[in-house]
Order: structure tokens, then sequence, then C-alpha cells
């Protein structure tokens, strides 16, 4: 039986310039004036040999070699924090476009939820001469942002503060939301609450919306006199936990109403599996606004009632701050707080009637 030879299909070399110009029969100094449409240099025969050449070798110019020459990348850096959450990928979307309008590529790096890698980014990122960093990163390593700083390369912060860092800051009016939450909660008749968070120490965000959540539970002066609340941290892996913590809220509520306000939709869909688990109602047997409105929060069990953040409008302003620097100008810092917006939902109509004790 004849036998046949299988040949490697590799893809062919890439052009270079020095093919360009051993094609054409010029030097690369001739194919660099040509590229840089200084063709007045060059006589009429040896710019349209070149061109063949370029057309016939089907060459493309390196656009990160190109702007190196010129002393600009082009280039932003976008660190985020973990890119599975639907605020990090908004946020995303926002800075893109107000990158691409002004002319800049946006290069992402996710440190999925590892501070230990925040130093490893940077220096990722500056390796393909990053202008600039817009952050949104578990500010546990404040040296990392620093370092970048201290190569002359401007630095964003959205959402998550680094400690001591003096940079241009952006984020959601974190106490002003948790207030709004708190208030439609109590309107509606909740009284026994829970924060969820994930884990909050060193994480600007999250101690904001904690302590502001304490500062109205805990408030002496408060008129609402059986109003108590208490904070949970949830983690990935501790399913038990959390459904412990819920069990424990409707004993504390003693026929009153429980309710909950997750930090995040990452959380949010660990409260909502939670219940389920249980065999509860969103607003019946447990009060729930979460934090982000996602795609899905109109869709899942009555509706869920969520603080919806401006993201798309606070991934522009990122960019737009850092894009200020990069074209020069002197301005004091600035920390830039925009409001969230309650969408009222299912998830937190309570049902009294229905209200019965927990096993």
């Amino acid at each position: 039986m004849p036998t046949s030879k299988i040949k490697s299909m590799q893809p062919p070399a890439r052009a270079t310039i020095a093919d360009v110009a051993r094609e054409a029969g010029v030097s690369k100094a001739t194919v660099s004036r040509f590229l840089n449409h200084r063709e007045t240099l060059l006589t009429p025969d040896i710019a349209s040999r070149v061109e063949v050449a370029i057309a016939a070798l089907a060459y493309s110019p390196s656009p990160m070699a190109q702007a190196l020459k010129r002393g600009r990348s082009r280039l932003i850096g976008l660190v985020v924090a973990d890119v599975t959450n639907p605020f990090s990928v908004a946020v995303l979307r926002g800075a893109e476009k107000a990158c691409q309008e002004a002319g800049y590529l946006l290069m992402l790096f996710n440190l999925g939820n590892d501070s230990r890698c925040e130093g490893k980014a940077i220096e990722a990122l500056s390796a393909y001469q990053v202008e600039g960093f817009i952050l949104n990163t578990l500010g546990g390593d404040a040296g990392a942002a620093a370092d970048a700083a201290r190569h002359g390369k401007p630095v964003v912060l959205v959402d998550r503060r680094h400690q001591d860092m003096q940079a241009d800051f952006v984020s959601l009016d974190n106490a002003g939301a948790v207030q709004m939450a708190l208030r439609h909660l109590v309107t509606a008749g909740y009284r026994e609450l829970l924060f969820v968070s994930e884990p909050i120490k060193d994480v600007s965000s999250r101690m904001e919306r904690e302590a502001a959540f304490r500062s109205v539970v805990s408030d002496p002066k408060s008129s609402i006199s059986d109003l108590h609340g208490q904070t949970f941290e949830s983690l990935a892996d501790t399913a038990d936990a959390l459904d412990d913590a819920l069990r424990c809220l409707r004993q504390r509520a003693h026929g009153r109403l429980p309710g909950v306000i997750s930090s995040n939709a990452v959380v949010t869909l660990r409260v909502v599996a939670s219940m389920a688990r249980l065999g509860w109602r969103l607003g019946a047997d447990v009060g729930l606004v979460g934090f982000d409105d996602t795609e899905w929060s109109p869709y899942i069990g009555p509706g869920l009632t969520t603080i919806a953040q401006p993201t798309d409008e606070l991934g522009r302003l990122a960019a737009g701050c850092l894009i200020e620097r990069l074209k020069g100008l002197d301005l004091p810092l600035r920390q830039i707080l925009l409001s969230g917006r309650l969408l009222p939902r299912g998830s937190s109509v309570p049902q009294v009637a229905k209200i019965i004790p927990a096993r």
C-alpha cells in the first residue's frame, strides 16, 4: 500500500520590511520613507517599485512598532479584579468606548481576585509600553500602582481606592447607594436586615458600603426602634454558611420581615441560590435589594430589586480623566462620585399574610 506524506500546514512567515526592500531592490530606509508618507523624497519609479513589492508580499507594518517610533503607543492598560463580575465588564465597555473615540486602544489584565497579581499586571502592561493605567483592583498592593506612577505613567482608580495613593478616583457614591437601599427596605416594612458581601477587609468599596449599613441600623437617633442589622461575608465555596446565615436572619426576625442587601451581582446570585435551596420566596420570605442591575435581574423570581450603578459613565469618566492627563493637562486631583439608581421589583415586595416562622 502506498504511503502518503503529511506535510505540516504552517502559516507562511510574515513579511518584514527587509523582505520588501529586497523585493523592490531598495534599502530599508527607502521603504521606511514610503511607509511614513514621505514619497516626495523618492522618485516615482522607486515609489512604484516599493508599492508593488508591498502588495506582492502582503506586507503590513506593525502598528506597535510605528507608534513606538513616534514615541507613543496609544495604549491604555486596564486592570480589573474580577472579569466575571458584571460590574467590571460594564466599566470596561464604557472605558473602551471613550478610548476608541480618543484614538487609544485598551489592554485588559484580569487579576482573578488575586491581589498578589497586581504587581505582575502593572509589570506586564508596562512591557507593552502602555501610556497610563485604569485600575479597578483589590487595592491590596499599593506599591504596584505607586510604581506605575513613579515611572511617569498617570493612574486613575475606579471603584476602589489605594491607601495613601494620590490619583484621580471615580466611583459610585457608596454611602448614598446603601442609604437608598435601606430606605426602600424600611419603607416596605423590612426590619431585621443582613448585609451580605464578599470579604470586606482592605477593599474600599466594600468597607464603605458596610460602614454605611452599620451607621444606619445602629443609629441611636433612628426613629425606627425595631430596626436591626448584621453583616455576613460570603465566600464562593461556603454555600452552607450562607444558608445558615439566612436561617439565622429569619430566626432573629421573630415574625418581623427580614431583608437582605447584597453588595454586588456575584453575591446576589449566591443569595438567590441559597434561597432556592431553602425553598424560600423572594420578597415574601426574605426581601432582597442587590447592587448592580444585570441583564438577568428582571427575570429571576418576581424580579430583583437593584441599585443600578452608572457603569458606562464610570468607565467613560475614568478613561476621560486619564486621557486628559496624557494630553499634559495639569489638573488638581479629582474625586468623582456618581449616584446610583433604585430599580424596585418584586424581590422587595413583602406579602405579610404569607410569612411563616423559620424552622
